[in-house]
């Protein structure tokens, strides 16, 4: 029986040296890399572009509370025709989605945050995918204990705010289907 059971479970050592058992991710709850991503999510949102050249335009994009970040920079590209950027961030949010790539499965597998947590650092890109643009970002987020949790975001909802510093580039980038791990890549030659 025990065997059985370590065998359907993962095991993490906490800290403090005790023993929990987690129980994996259901097939069911497995998030799929072509999910859309809602839009109009992020009413709050506000846009300031803070440098503007023939090669680049700097904004700073301001969500506060009840905005949710993925949706409202998938917003925000769609309205400014952003078709390549990379960006960082930092901020708080009450509730998040992260996950981590099964490339076996071609899916993710979500870690759930339903509590108040610092974003630490938040970096990710914009490239479009069929005419459209793809917002793609990883954070780290940081809980009241001092423990850390992150990976690819999905979900991200502001309380009070996140500020994201975003460089929108000229030249658009492309992003193609890639068989192998069921992901859309850039491709620098698109």
């Amino acid at each position: 029986m025990k065997a059985a059971l370590l065998a359907l479970c993962a095991v993490t050592i906490l800290s403090a040296g005790t023993v929990r058992a987690q129980s994996p991710t259901p097939e069911s709850d497995l998030i799929n890399p072509a999910r859309p991503i809602p839009t109009g999510k992020a009413p709050a949102m506000q846009v300031k572009l803070v440098k503007d050249t023939p090669e680049e335009k700097i904004y700073a994009i301001v969500f506060l509370k009840g905005d949710e970040v993925l949706s409202g920079l998938t917003d925000f590209a769609i309205k400014y025709k952003v078709g390549d950027a990379h960006f960082t961030g930092i901020g708080a949010v009450s509730s998040a989605t992260t996950a981590w790539l099964d490339l076996e499965k071609k899916m993710y597998h979500p870690t759930v945050t339903n509590q108040q947590v610092e974003v630490l650092s938040l970096i990710g890109d914009i490239a479009a995918f069929n005419g459209k643009p793809v917002a793609h970002m990883h954070a780290i987020l940081g809980r009241r204990d001092g423990t850390t949790v992150g990976g690819h975001v999905w979900e991200l909802n502001v309380n009070p705010t996140v500020e994201v510093f975003l460089t929108a580039n000229t030249t658009a980038l492309g992003k193609r289907p890639d068989a192998a791990s069921g992901l859309k890549l850039i491709d620098p030659n698109l």
